[in-house]
């Protein structure tokens, strides 16, 4: 008889998050001589409150840098639309123009990259960025596209089955062991 039970494993905590975002927030001063023409666009609902914080954090370590928030629902732009339901997460909030912006496109996990290219298309409704760069928490692996992150919190192997949470309290992934009894 074969027996399925869950593992979970907490790999981050709150203090590795809080490292995480400001040290992503230092490679986007870097990278970016005029932060002036940078925003940051937090996919909903995962990406969202690392967006804020890593805005927060640019403002804190470079002051006078209060760069624009906004937030995607990319739920329309899905390629998988047909074949699952439609879930209600938050709206999107840009109330700006991107034309000629630098956006710095944040999400908590980034999988097999369905989601990022879901995102990109939803960002075109909102002018034409002049780069996109990508922002996430937990890179886990299992590409379907070439899509590949510009800052990355931690590289966390996974198996394709297990579950990956990202909060401000931490990071914790839930793997399926199978046993023979």
């Amino acid at each position: 008889m074969t027996t399925v039970s869950s593992q979970r494993s907490e790999l981050l905590g709150e203090a590795d998050i809080e490292r995480a975002i400001t040290r992503i927030a230092h490679e986007i001063i870097e990278r970016n001589a005029d932060l002036s023409v940078v925003v940051i666009i937090g996919m909903q609902t995962g990406g969202t409150w690392i967006a804020q914080r890593l805005r927060d954090a640019v403002s804190r370590i470079a002051p006078g840098n209060d760069l624009l928030l906004g937030a995607i629902d990319i739920s329309m732009y899905r390629d998988d639309f047909s074949l699952r339901p439609r879930v209600l997460t938050a709206p999107t909030d840009i109330t700006f123009d991107l034309t000629e912006k630098t956006v710095v496109l944040v999400d908590d996990v980034l999988f097999t990259g369905r989601t990022v290219r879901a995102a990109l298309e939803a960002l075109n409704d909102h002018g034409r960025p002049r780069a996109v760069q990508l922002a996430v928490m937990v890179d886990r692996g299992h590409r379907e596209l070439p899509i590949r992150p510009d800052y990355v919190g931690k590289n966390i192997p996974t198996h394709f089955s297990d579950e990956v949470s990202v909060g401000p309290g931490g990071v914790a992934v839930m793997g399926l062991e199978k046993s023979q009894s």
